[in-house]
């Protein structure tokens, strides 16, 4: 369902326009229509999932960055880590 909502609203659809072609699969309402703040939730969901995936992929390049250039703070010169 999300991926059909992303889909189609890069088309320049609006959810409003999609809501009545989407159908649920599974579970108590199967076979209904999800309520667009049902869409709208799974939206900020996805979006919150890719700004975590792009925040956790900046800060390892980050500390890979620090690592090699032997900056870490509180890690001393020919300690364990080296």
């Amino acid at each position: 369902m999300l991926h059909t909502v992303l889909r189609r609203r890069t088309g320049g659809e609006t959810v409003e326009q999609i809501q009545p072609d989407l159908i649920i699969p599974t579970g108590r309402r199967k076979g209904q229509n999800p309520s667009l703040s049902s869409i709208y939730r799974a939206l900020a969901e996805h979006e919150k999932r890719a700004a975590y995936h792009e925040a956790v992929t900046a800060a390892h390049t980050d500390f890979a960055a620090l690592q090699a250039a032997g900056g870490l703070p509180g890690q001393a010169p020919g300690s364990a880590f080296d």
